[in-house]
């Protein structure tokens, strides 16, 4: 079955350091990154970009193909989510949600720590590979 959900892991450089755009609802505990359902005639690819710029206010390319996929249940159903690397090109301090979520820009390593109960997190060290620091 086709993953019904899509999602980018937002990367961006700093120097020599890699930051990874994390969100949660604002009064959440939890972090997490964007992502959503795929709509009829949409891919997985334009999801994942449309997600970033509605829940993060960051718009960018994806970089290489899909990392891998991932699980979980929502009201009750088993969803699959696609995840994707995204290089962050574009930052906004304003955007679609920015009423109801807050964003957070961290380093890889406190990302990882960050999101050590989401399925996600296993993904980084994939994604960090997509962006080599220049020798």
């Amino acid at each position: 079955m086709k993953p019904q959900q899509a999602a980018a892991i937002p990367i961006r450089r700093r120097g020599d350091d890699l930051q990874v755009c994390l969100i949660r609802k604002r009064l959440a505990g939890s972090w997490g990154i964007p992502k959503g359902t795929v709509d009829s005639g949409h891919t997985h690819e334009t999801t994942a970009l449309n997600e970033a710029w509605e829940e993060a206010g960051i718009r960018g390319r994806l970089v290489g193909e899909a990392l891998g996929t991932y699980s979980y249940e929502k009201y009750g159903r088993p969803l699959t989510v696609m995840v994707f690397a995204m290089e962050v090109l574009e930052y906004h301090k304003d955007w679609i949600e920015a009423g109801i979520r807050e964003r957070k820009w961290a380093s890889l390593e406190e990302a990882e720590s960050l999101l050590i109960e989401h399925p996600v997190q296993g993904f980084l060290g994939r994604a960090r590979r997509l962006f080599p620091v220049d020798a």
